[in-house]
């Protein structure tokens, strides 16, 4: 096979797959692990693919990424009742982490009498939340700024986990796989993903029902830690089989 056309097949099984490894790669092809790192520079160079922590994941979009606006009316009524039904499993006292999102917005909207808790973002909904609130230790993660998300990732963000380790972790998605796992519009955010969690003794998947089983994106996280899918009551049968299939503990919000 010429370097060509396995480097597209690279990006194809990237895609297909959400992540790829260096070394399933070298298996899949039969050739070295540094033939195969020559190939993903290249074709990350050429902006096909972007590096993260497991491996690489492929790059581009298949939809428009909704504006915060946008996303904080969607599906409001599920949202708020999945955040209702994570804010319960936080008891006082806790140190918990909430990704950015209109979803993990509702979360800490429902977290109101849990006091006192130490609270820890990367995004702007979910703190303004906490920002005048009494009790709770509220900490904001630096970053590069996402105008669409309100969110700050990046290097700096991804840094400050190192400081921190969580009771509970509740991550957003723009989709939720239980074969990829987390679908994000940018690399940069699934990579931040990744990162949060592995930084919590518990962790908390808010989704609602149309986001289960999407693929609105190119770049995937997996979540290889125990985890938990919290979404509403109209997640079908059918959608919620595969996920605990695999294991995942699913919580259905009223």
């Amino acid at each position: 096979m010429k370097a060509s056309e396995r480097r597209e097949e690279i990006v194809r099984m990237a895609m297909s797959n959400g992540l790829a490894s260096v070394e399933e790669l070298s298996r899949a092809f039969d050739v070295t692990a540094s033939t195969i790192r020559r190939d993903l520079s290249a074709l990350e160079q050429s902006n096909r693919l972007a590096r993260t922590y497991g491996g690489v994941i492929a790059v581009g979009s298949h939809h428009r990424e909704m504006s915060l606006r946008e996303r904080s009316v969607d599906a409001y009524r599920a949202k708020d009742a999945i955040g209702r039904t994570a804010a319960a499993q936080v008891t006082p006292g806790e140190t918990i982490l909430l990704d950015a999102g209109t979803t993990t917005a509702r979360v800490a909207a429902h977290l109101g009498a849990t006091r006192p808790l130490t609270v820890v973002t990367n995004g702007m909904t979910p703190f303004r939340e906490f920002q005048d609130a009494d009790g709770v230790e509220l900490s904001l993660l630096g970053g590069w700024y996402r105008q669409t998300s309100q969110s700050f990732v990046g290097p700096m963000a991804e840094a400050s986990l190192e400081r921190w380790y969580f009771d509970a972790v509740f991550l957003g998605a723009d989709a939720v796989s239980a074969d990829r796992g987390l679908c994000e519009a940018t690399a940069t955010q699934t990579r931040l993903k990744e990162l949060m969690s592995r930084t919590g003794a518990r962790v908390y998947v808010v989704a609602h029902a149309a986001k289960l089983g999407a693929a609105p994106f190119n770049a995937w996280v997996r979540l290889e830690a125990p985890w938990t899918l919290v979404t509403d009551a109209e997640a079908s049968d059918e959608q919620l089989e595969p996920f605990r299939r695999r294991g995942v503990d699913v919580l259905l919000a009223d």
